[in-house]
């Protein structure tokens, strides 16, 4: 037979098991908690570091409106310029690779002569030899002493013939010059030759026309290309030749303008090789 419980063991067991049952909540409770505060943790590092993204997004864009050399007037200016020129990567590798087989034969026609001259000398004292070894000495060092401006020009000089595109007068020469503004370049690549607008432009050499344009700094231009050299007429006010064209030394091409970046009427005549600039007024009386 079941024991029979009193009124106070049962009341005992009623507190026992609302003392556990309590417990229990208290430890559910307390998980509860613990998983709250560590979504609320990954949700605050979350917002933090889209917080800092935005900033350092914010500052990006701040710095590189306020920059003023990036998007300066003369560098975008400059930029146009490079970008006006239409640039023939195929024709400038040709031209390269041609200039260095001539110096290859060259250098290889100069040994061999060199070979053949010391077989047939005779032998000579050591007074001789003296004199002969410093005058080869001097000679060898005079061409190293050369810069590449003046190498340029010697081979402008030696392949091609020119002839002066107008008459006028020099307004602004080849080189480092003092700008009366902002706009102007101080680093001169060509020659100006100032004269009445309109008249006739003539072209200085052979050659082909391999550039005829209206954009950029330069205007309405042309570029005319004999083997490696090329030769620039820029600010013009019409052009009378288009891309494609030959010319023959001679033949009116131009007219005299003030196109593009130009305070007046002008001729800006540049003649390059390999694509470096030279002086004109060193390659021809302007």
């Amino acid at each position: 037979m079941e024991r029979t419980m009193s009124v106070e063991e049962k009341i005992r067991r009623a507190e026992e098991i609302y003392e556990k049952r309590r417990r229990g909540n208290i430890r559910q409770i307390t998980a509860i908690n613990l998983n709250k505060e560590k979504k609320d943790m990954k949700l605050f590092k979350k917002m933090l570091i889209q917080m800092l993204l935005c900033v350092a997004i914010y500052l990006m864009i701040y710095t590189i409106n306020n920059n003023n050399y990036v998007f300066s007037e003369d560098f975008m200016n400059k930029t146009k310029e490079l970008l006006s020129y239409d640039t023939n990567f195929y024709g400038l590798y040709e031209n390269i690779k041609s200039y260095i087989e001539k110096i290859t034969n060259i250098n290889q026609e100069n040994n061999q002569n060199q070979e053949e001259n010391n077989s047939e000398q005779p032998e000579t004292t050591n007074s001789d030899q003296a004199i002969g070894g410093a005058n080869e000495g001097n000679a060898s060092n005079q061409l190293q002493e050369l810069s590449q401006a003046e190498q340029d020009i010697i081979n402008v000089k030696n392949t091609t013939s020119f002839i002066k595109p107008i008459e006028g007068t020099i307004s602004s020469k080849y080189g480092i010059r003092e700008t009366a503004t902002g706009t102007v370049p101080k680093n001169h690549t060509g020659t100006d030759i100032a004269a009445n607008m309109g008249t006739k432009i003539k072209a200085a050499t052979d050659g082909e026309v391999v550039l005829s344009s209206e954009e950029g700094d330069y205007g309405k231009h042309l570029k005319v290309q004999i083997g490696e050299v090329s030769i620039i007429y820029a600010h013009c006010n019409n052009l009378y030749v288009k891309q494609g064209d030959k010319v023959i030394q001679g033949q009116e091409i131009a007219e005299v303008g003030s196109t593009g970046n130009s305070t007046g009427p002008h001729l800006h005549f540049e003649i390059r090789i390999s694509e470096r600039t030279v002086d004109p007024q060193s390659i021809l009386e302007l």
